[in-house]
């Protein structure tokens, strides 16, 4: 487990901060840029589960746990073995399940939706554009350092979550109207 004495450390005044390991990098480095879209996604999640049914709940916060370890595992180098937080396969398998699960009642589409229908899904919906924003960060990380890939699947995955639970949660689904507005 993670102590924290102390909150500010001033280590970080400069513009730099530490990897796991102690190798300091730029704040504007495209690993703490895709940490801190991870940590902006969860941060989000923490203010819709306030909004969800308590088995709904429960996927957030263990989604919430996952992308705690995303960060851990992104701020590791992969090099660093010994005690390393590590995103596994059955992470992102969990994912897949509670999306199976809640599609199986769901209508099948005919048209993408309008994020909206009610404020819960909405703000699903924006949840799921963030979890795109750390999607693209974390690709653009990963084309100039070595990750554990399985983060790519489990990020991908995470925001097709958010698209179904955005519609278990709508009242009220808005199909798209191709150039209705011509």
């Amino acid at each position: 487990m993670v102590k924290l004495d102390k909150i500010y450390t001033r280590g970080g005044d400069a513009g730099y901060t530490s990897l796991v390991g102690g190798k300091r990098i730029k704040k504007s480095s495209n690993i703490i840029e895709a940490i801190g879209n991870v940590d902006e996604l969860n941060a989000f999640l923490g203010v819709v589960l306030n909004y969800l049914k308590p088995k709904q709940k429960n996927i957030i916060l263990n989604i919430q746990n996952d992308l705690f370890d995303i960060g851990a595992d992104l701020a590791t180098p992969l090099n660093k073995k010994n005690n390393s937080i590590r995103l596994r396969k059955n992470q992102t398998i969990y994912l897949e399940k509670e999306i199976d699960k809640i599609n199986s009642h769901l209508k099948p589409l005919t048209s993408f939706i309008l994020p909206g229908g009610n404020a819960i899904s909405g703000w699903l919906h924006l949840a799921r554009t963030i979890s795109r924003r750390c999607e693209v960060s974390i690709v653009k990380l990963s084309e100039k350092n070595k990750i554990n890939l399985e983060i790519l699947k489990y990020i991908n995955r995470l925001s097709d979550f958010l698209f179904v639970l955005a519609r278990q949660t709508n009242k009220k689904e808005i199909l798209w109207i191709p150039l209705k507005n011509r």
